[in-house]
């Protein structure tokens, strides 16, 4: 029963409203907050390994991997030679992106295989004009071309960022081959090219992204720490808790009460049945009454020192 009523505490509110808190907290750490890291971690992974091994490789035409199912994940970053001719008139615009720290617009061209068949191809970037005005974008070459790109999948996109047009080109916020057919009515496939430099029709060259896995493993592992140390940090201040409780009701049961007989100090009061010259009856003499003991002589007492 000592060590329930030591833990009733813990039953309050204020610690029950806490320990949810902690422990939501530590769910959502192993639940959510590090494998999104984690998982960030390993797609970047996988995402150099492909483009590291794509520069030991030589291109292939992109018929190639077109042939079949299509792509893969697999087949992301590869690089392929491609052979038509750009759709004129039939620029789309990607809006809100980031190239070297600064806004830009992405410019993406259908393109016409010699077979018929039509891909989307991000020919390079633009920066927009007096804010964030469209600039004038230069036309695509006509007549047949061979491209120089890589391959690249199909962003996908969010809802409620619906495509539109505005300074008199269709824009989209994402990459994706699906909506940008919907969009101008071709029929393309669900993957896009990504020009290389100095390839006809290529405007500003998209970088190609650097081959380091970034801070995603080092944030995952924090976020798994603070899930282990918040239940430890709620253990610790309730054992501080309990130990500061065993601390106080010992000083108490420990302190002597100044009212109590036999703390210390005589007893000196004179009976109730005192004669008013001082005498107690029964008593074989007459003493004179005892004189109440002043303030500092009752510290005294208490203290142990002599009078």
């Amino acid at each position: 029963m000592g060590h329930v009523r030591r833990l009733t505490f813990l039953l309050r509110p204020s610690w029950l409203v806490l320990a949810l808190v902690v422990g939501g907290f530590a769910y959502a750490c192993f639940t959510v907050l590090a494998p999104w890291q984690l998982g960030k971690n390993t797609s970047t992974e996988e995402r150099n390994d492909r483009l590291a091994a794509s520069m030991s490789e030589d291109p292939v035409p992109v018929g190639d991997l077109l042939a079949g199912p299509g792509p893969t994940v697999d087949d992301e970053w590869r690089r392929v030679v491609a052979q038509g001719s750009y759709l004129p008139d039939s620029d789309v615009l990607v809006r809100l992106r980031n190239i070297d720290g600064r806004p830009a617009y992405e410019v993406l061209t259908p393109f016409e295989f010699d077979d018929g068949r039509m891909i989307l191809v991000n020919r390079g970037f633009v920066r927009p004009v007096q804010g964030t005005a469209v600039p004038e974008v230069p036309a695509a070459p006509t007549g047949e071309v061979s491209l120089d790109a890589r391959i690249r999948m199909s962003e996908g996109t969010v809802a409620g960022k619906d495509p539109f047009t505005d300074a008199g080109y269709q824009q989209v916020y994402f990459i994706d081959a699906p909506q940008v057919a919907q969009v101008t009515g071709l029929p393309l496939e669900d993957v896009y090219l990504q020009l290389d430099d100095g390839q006809p029709g290529g405007l500003g060259t998209i970088p190609l992204p650097q081959l380091d896995a970034g801070p995603y493993l080092s944030y995952g592992l924090q976020w798994l720490a603070f899930g282990i140390m918040a239940p430890l940090g709620l253990g610790y201040f309730a054992w501080a808790e309990i130990r500061e409780r065993r601390k106080t009701k010992a000083v108490n049961s420990a302190a002597p009460d100044a009212d109590a007989p036999g703390d210390g100090v005589p007893d000196t009061r004179v009976p109730d049945s005192a004669l008013s010259d001082g005498t107690v009856p029964g008593s074989d003499a007459q003493a004179p009454r005892a004189a109440s003991p002043s303030p500092a002589d009752k510290l005294a007492d208490r203290y142990g020192r002599s009078r």
